[in-house]
């Protein structure tokens, strides 16, 4: 009986790493048909909207293959909307890093400034996706929103980042799993992170409701 307990987990392990290698290969091929550069964001996003159903929603029987094509297909053009947003604010600021690196000692007093706008940039666009997915809002309140959501989630936030980081490790040794374990990996544990900073989102605005009432 022991062994049949420890064998049904192995295969729900296996099962589920299965289901996370799929959604990466699906969000490399959707990603490629949409010629990389405007696959790339609804792609990801479709990713995310599968991560939230598994770890937010907690549903499990549904068809993977329809569910992704669906959410791809939905907000492809307002996803690349965001995809224009995100890729020329990170241009102006990788000009503007290069233009320090390239006058120092002459700007210095600007490098605070934009260490603080570039990492308030890279964890606006940690929880972008899993609040694109999860919340229905307007369009500029999504980054609006994943940046305040960021900065009153320290704990989280850095969970996030923490994350990647291992990820990042793990593919400089195993740079085999980039196909299989990249994209997917991070999408369920960024859905999982930011799913704590929704319900502490959640009770706060519901004590501030009560505390009205």
């Amino acid at each position: 009986m022991r062994f049949l307990g420890r064998w049904d987990k192995f295969n729900q392990i296996v099962y589920w790493m299965l289901k996370i290698a799929y959604i990466n290969l699906l969000w490399i091929f959707f990603t490629t048909i949409g010629l990389l550069v405007f696959g790339i964001f609804p792609a990801t996003a479709a990713m995310f909207a599968i991560a939230r159903k598994w770890v937010i929603l907690g549903e499990r029987d549904f068809k993977i293959f329809q569910e992704f094509w669906s959410f791809y297909r939905k907000d492809f053009f307002k996803l690349n909307g965001f995809a224009f947003i995100f890729v020329a604010i990170g241009y102006l600021l990788y000009y503007d890093v290069t233009f320090l690196q390239l006058n120092r000692g002459r700007f210095e007093f600007l490098i605070p400034a934009l260490l603080l706008i570039v990492m308030s940039y890279l964890v606006t666009l940690l929880f972008f996706f899993p609040v694109f997915v999860h919340f229905k809002l307007n369009f500029f309140q999504y980054i609006k929103q994943a940046f305040l959501i960021a900065i009153t989630s320290p704990v989280e936030t850095i969970a996030m980042i923490l994350s990647g980081a291992l990820l990042y490790g793990l593919v400089l040794m195993l740079p085999g799993i980039i196909p299989l374990f990249t994209g997917s990996v991070l999408a369920v544990s960024l859905t999982y992170f930011s799913k704590r900073s929704f319900v502490k989102l959640e009770r706060k605005l519901n004590r501030n409701v009560q505390g009205q009432v």
